[in-house]
């Protein structure tokens, strides 16, 4: 399709594209795989609850692709950010550099899903022709706003080598993921260490749980107490090692209603009380652990129960 019948339309809100609009996309954008944080619910949540808002630094400017009868084919995630935070992608060299050549950094455009430093297409079209079409509409965009830079971060391969062919820089960093092998049970894992390595893990797992009890949590089990009581870890964390937490507690709440059923919560009690707790969510072939928090001792349990049980974790429903 030639790119001069495309239409590239911004949009204020996940909410404006709508739930059905943005699901079709980003599964064509995905084929075969299912990445939670590119759901529809996950961008409204945020939105919503007033945590990636203009109010927040994180406008948001998504960008939709449609055809001349106006069917849409394209979606950039897109937020016009007046700073750096919440990206896990540290600019700030970036930014002062700009500023010191007489530019103005900020506001910037950033395609990313929002305080998720996790690997995810961020053109969700079918074809690289309408990718290809995304980042030039986004580009369009900035020049005419005279915008400093066009940012997406945490992007596979793919879409790497895209935006590099069409003139963008690339940056690289490290993240590591753990994989699991094929093993059936967690002692299949130990298998692949050293004898002194698979005496001190298992030592430490004997440790950790000693007296506790670990507790997962899906679906209906997800009430307005279970959240009140993970929202306390999660602010512990981020006051404690971060400085900042980002999402607020309305934010839980609204992900829940829309897909509680792809949401893991790992609960660990003392007696009847919950002191640690783990937020992941389902996809199509991985767990996603992205927040945690605690109160009392420190709960090592939590992700070693996890990766207990992910080879009998039942297959995600929606």
């Amino acid at each position: 399709m030639a790119e001069a019948a495309l239409t590239a339309s911004l949009h204020a809100s996940a909410g404006e594209i709508g739930k059905d609009t943005w699901n079709l996309l980003a599964s064509a954008g995905q084929g075969q795989t299912h990445n939670p944080f590119l759901d529809y619910a996950f961008f409204d949540a945020a939105e919503a609850s007033g945590s990636a808002s203009r109010r927040t630094g994180w406008q948001p400017r998504h960008l939709l692709l449609s055809d001349a009868g106006g069917r849409p084919l394209g979606l950039m995630p897109l937020y016009e950010k007046s700073h750096s935070q919440g990206e896990y992608v540290f600019d700030h060299g970036w930014a002062e550099a700009y500023e010191r050549a007489g530019g103005r950094y900020y506001p910037k455009l950033q395609s990313a899903v929002p305080f998720t430093p996790v690997t995810a297409p961020k053109l969700l079209a079918a074809t690289p022709e309408l990718r290809l079409a995304l980042v030039r509409a986004a580009e369009t965009y900035a020049i005419e706003r005279g915008i400093s830079s066009v940012h997406r971060t945490f992007v596979p391969e793919h879409e790497a080598r895209l935006t590099t062919s069409a003139g963008w820089l690339l940056r690289t960093d490290t993240q590591y993921h753990w994989h699991n092998n094929q093993f059936a049970s967690f002692d299949a894992y130990l298998e692949t260490m050293s004898s002194r390595h698979r005496k001190v893990t298992r030592r430490e797992r004997r440790d950790a749980v000693e007296g506790l009890s670990v507790k997962w949590l899906t679906g209906t089990d997800l009430t307005e107490g279970v959240w009140d009581e993970f929202f306390a870890f999660y602010m512990d964390t981020g006051g404690r090692k971060w400085g900042r937490p980002y999402l607020n507690r309305k934010f839980f709440s609204l992900l829940s209603a829309s897909m509680a059923d792809r949401i893991l919560l790992i609960f660990a009690y003392e007696g009847t009380e919950p002191i640690a707790g783990t937020l992941n969510l389902i996809g199509s072939d991985t767990l996603y652990g992205r927040y945690w928090g605690r109160r009392g001792r420190s709960p090592s349990c939590i992700s070693s129960s996890a990766i207990t049980r992910l080879s009998t974790m039942p297959s995600p429903r929606g």
